[in-house]
């Protein structure tokens, strides 16, 4: 049991700021990969067929 109680007071914090952290970059990734989508498209669309 102390071992266990060990492991959650050493590594909680950790996960707790990762999962934060995870959640707010989640959005901001999909914006970069619609960005590149975008400008994907863009570029297809001006290169001669």
């Amino acid at each position: 049991m102390e071992k266990l109680l060990s492991y959650a007071a050493n590594y909680g914090f950790p996960m707790v700021v990762c999962a934060y952290l995870l959640v707010r970059i989640e959005g901001k990734l999909e914006q970069v990969a619609g960005g590149i989508n975008e400008l994907s498209r863009i570029i297809s669309s001006k290169l001669p067929n």
